[in-house]
């Protein structure tokens, strides 16, 4: 069930209202991409840094965007899929035409100006992310309008997710997971790393086609990081020649977006027989990765999390080769909020979904990491399956 219906789009509306409600709100306005697209249901095809976007939800009233013409045709597409969950939209032009006019780029202020007077919002407060750039200017045309930061509150809305949200993200999982276990087809000695992450990018959208046949899918990660440079988690800056070699430990990463949700799939491998030192990383990182998972318990801090697999690492005596956080939300983004796991004492809710990512990274011999996508319930659900068990992840 790839395609977020109304149900996710009541849900979500639902939560916008009590978000006005509680801060005594007119609306809510969105100016970046993938707010906009949690409010919209639709991708958006531009930087907004370059091509404002705005998308306006009205406690009580019609949403409305406005968009670049650039995404006429793709917003076209949309609307005849059924897909939209607003319908009424506004666009300006790239550059000045001779005929059929629209308002261009510096007209955009007076624009969003007119289309809040015409929706009954020029004396209205509304929250926003941010209250500076193209929206502000547009706001300073309307002299009684209020726009209220509430990015805090705005960022809780993709906290918890609808039951068909979680549905979507299993089925994510499952491919995921299916490209997982074409690693281990693809992995041997003096294979170019990014020549297999590429062949491995190709199976996937591949199988994609077949899963998720007309939906938006993108291929965010489908990357390794082999021996050595893996101690440094986002690798050393020199692929492009980075070869598989006998003895290596392998960290990959396969994250996967598709109609606007992520679900990411990490693991940790070994090209011949791992030393004892590798064995020893590998437990411990996979016991911290099973704690963290095990942590994402309704009511729990968020914290937990993290503390569950820090003990873990901690008890092995190899703290000092933690390098980041366990993990962080997911859902829009493949960093969703919450990210500051480590830190955020809150209590975890139900249908929360994280990163459970611990990672130990040791210099000159690689890192150590398995990422699963954990639901938050009275029983955690972990949606990505593909084994992480020593003899599992050691190609010989």
């Amino acid at each position: 069930m790839a395609f977020l219906g109304t149900g996710v789009q009541e849900y979500r509306l639902g939560l916008m209202r009590d978000l006005m409600d509680r801060e005594g709100l007119d609306a809510l306005a969105f100016t970046s991409g993938d707010f906009f697209q949690f409010a919209t249901n639709f991708h958006t095809d531009v930087l907004p840094w370059e091509r404002p976007i705005l998308c306006v939800v009205p406690r009580d009233g019609v949403p409305f965007v406005v968009l670049c013409e650039l995404s006429t045709n793709h917003w076209r597409y949309a609307a005849e899929d059924q897909r939209l969950w607003i319908t009424d939209a506004s666009m300006y032009a790239e550059h000045p035409r001779v005929a059929a006019r629209m308002p261009v780029l510096a007209q955009w202020p007076d624009m969003v100006a007119e289309r809040l007077r015409a929706a009954g919002l020029a004396w209205a407060r509304i929250g926003v992310e941010a209250t500076g750039g193209p929206l502000g200017r547009a706001a300073s045309l309307l002299p009684k309008l209020v726009l209220e930061p509430v990015l805090a509150g705005i960022r809780a809305l993709r906290w918890v997710k609808h039951a068909d949200e979680i549905a979507l993200m299993r089925e994510i999982a499952g491919l995921t997971d299916w490209v997982q276990d074409r690693y281990r087809e693809a992995i041997r000695p003096g294979r170019l790393v990014m020549e297999m992450d590429m062949s491995m990018a190709v199976r996937l959208v591949e199988e994609a086609a077949i899963r998720f046949p007309a939906q938006h899918v993108e291929v965010m990660r489908c990357w390794t990081l082999s021996g050595p440079p893996s101690a440094a988690p986002h690798g050393d800056g020199k692929s492009s020649s980075a070869l598989i070699a006998k003895g290596h430990g392998l960290v990959n990463i396969v994250v996967v977006r598709v109609n606007g949700l992520v679900v990411e799939n990490e693991r940790t491998w070994f090209c011949g027989t791992p030393s004892s030192q590798q064995v020893k990383l590998f437990e411990a990182a996979s016991g911290a990765n099973r704690a963290a998972c095990e942590a994402a318990v309704t009511g729990a801090p968020v914290s937990a999390i993290d503390a569950a697999a820090q003990a873990v690492i901690e008890r092995a005596g190899l703290a000092e080769h933690i390098l980041h956080r366990t993990g962080h939300g997911m859902g829009t983004l493949g960093h969703e909020f919450p990210e500051d796991m480590a830190f955020n004492h809150r209590p975890l809710l139900e249908r929360e979904v994280y990163s459970a990512e611990p990672g130990l990274y040791v210099f000159g011999l690689g890192g150590f990491r398995h990422d699963d996508t954990v639901v938050v319930g009275a029983v955690p659900e972990v949606l990505t399956q593909a084994p992480k068990d020593l003899h599992s992840q050691t190609v010989l």
